[in-house]
């Protein structure tokens, strides 16, 4: 079997985008934080970043990292509030809109055509058809080399009433309802597929 040896440092300064690409075309599938913000001159702003995932459990935290000084990076820094979406496959195409680049005098709710809800913790605004959404207040932002990593800790969920249905969990969220997207290298998009059910298993018990 042969494998491609990397110089990451190397493939760096032959182009410094090109160990981006490699992780974000191996690091998959990656859950996608779909984060409203507002800025300091109230603006709403609207943005997928799918380098996303559950910072610690108690007190509840959820971590994104923006790619450089995006507007929702800035919007943090001045308003310490965001949050954070499901993207639903229903709403693929907005999702996809909202990372066009927009001016940070543009909001991507009026751009992408979605309705807004009011925080119910938080003075920003909710996209009203994602299923599910966490308000967060922000807890520390760590700057790494060119981008930032957003902790912010969950205040405040809306989950949509229909998301519900395990018969023995009936507070489990269920996945087939969620329909969450997930992104993978290029332009490429990850949609909800097989699940399966695995028992983990007690050592000692079941060995």
């Amino acid at each position: 079997m042969t494998f491609r040896e990397i110089d990451m440092a190397a493939l760096g300064e032959s182009d410094e985008r090109a160990p981006y690409r490699l992780l974000n075309s191996v690091v998959v599938p990656r859950a996608i934080a779909w984060v409203s913000s507002r800025s300091g001159d109230g603006v709403d702003n609207l943005a997928p970043h799918s380098f996303f995932t559950v910072a610690c459990a108690e007190p509840p935290m959820l971590a994104f990292t923006s790619i450089g000084a995006k507007d929702t990076l800035r919007n943090v820094r001045e308003t310490g509030e965001f949050i954070v979406h499901v993207a639903a496959r229903e709403l693929m195409g907005a999702v996809n809109r909202t990372g066009a680049g927009q001016p940070a005098d543009v909001s991507e709710f009026d751009d992408a055509g979605l309705d807004r809800a009011p925080g119910h913790a938080v003075s920003v605004q909710r996209v009203a058809a994602s299923p599910a959404a966490f308000e967060c207040v922000l807890h520390q932002i760590v700057d790494l080399g060119t981008s930032a990593m957003i902790i912010g800790r969950v205040v405040h969920a809306a989950v949509r009433e229909d998301v519900f249905t395990h018969p023995k969990y009936p507070d489990h969220p269920s996945f087939d309802r969620l329909q969450p997207l997930a992104r993978l290298g290029l332009s490429e998009w990850a949609l909800p597929g097989e699940v399966v059910t695995l028992k983990r298993p007690s050592w000692g018990v079941d060995t």
